[in-house]
């Protein structure tokens, strides 16, 4: 005869034991909320989107050359050449001024449609380019290394002079002329501008600086 109550017995032990066994393993099975994981298990990415974009790398700056077209009017336009003057804007048809420095050329395109449509056409497209050709300034007269410059960045009048080799021993200091391509010309103390920062001023692509050879001393 078998004994059902010392089976049973048995049985029970046999499930006790599995019981303690699987909780033991659950305990050891670290959680994502320990690890410090997202309780979904997902593991979020700290790296910015594939294809994201930073404006601030967009914008225009003083300096810089732009071509505008004009399409989708009733008279063609031929397209505008225009170089960001020293006080950042652009003159466009009939004669209207805009900022462009500090702007994306999508900010630009849309200020300038705006402004034409409707108060002078129906309708109008505007597209803004910018060139991206390789600029240059000079540095002439009484610097170690006098030539082009290749415009890379923003750059003051004594960092191109530096960028020359620096003033030699006959340099006129005090009278550094900054020659702007449209032809103006400013005289520079460079003594003083070494002082002053405000003195110092910025150069643009196709600017000159010109420092001239100081008299004899008697």
């Amino acid at each position: 005869m078998i004994n059902v109550s010392r089976l049973a017995g048995r049985w029970g032990l046999v499930c006790v034991l599995l019981a303690v066994g699987w909780l033991g393993a659950a305990c050891k099975t670290p959680s994502n909320s320990s690890l410090g994981g997202d309780p979904s298990g997902a593991q979020l990415a700290s790296v910015s989107p594939v294809g994201a974009t930073n404006d601030s790398a967009d914008l225009l700056h003083v300096g810089d050359s732009v071509t505008v077209e004009f399409s989708d009017t009733p008279v063609p336009f031929t397209p505008r050449d225009e170089r960001l003057k020293e006080d950042g804007t652009i003159t466009l048809l009939e004669g209207k001024t805009f900022m462009a420095a500090g702007k994306t050329r999508g900010q630009l395109e849309k200020e300038i449609h705006d402004w034409y449509v409707p108060n002078y056409y129906l309708k109008m497209t505007v597209s803004v380019h910018q060139q991206k050709e390789t600029q240059f300034y000079y540095v002439r007269g009484e610097v170690k290394v006098p030539g082009r410059q290749v415009y890379i960045s923003r750059i003051s009048v004594l960092r191109a002079i530096g960028s020359a080799g620096d003033f030699t021993d006959f340099a006129r200091k005090t009278a550094v002329q900054l020659i702007r391509a449209d032809g103006s010309k400013t005289i520079i103390n460079a003594k003083k501008a070494l002082h002053d920062p405000v003195l110092d001023l910025e150069m643009l692509p196709g600017d000159t600086v010109y420092v001239p050879r100081r008299g004899p001393l008697w």
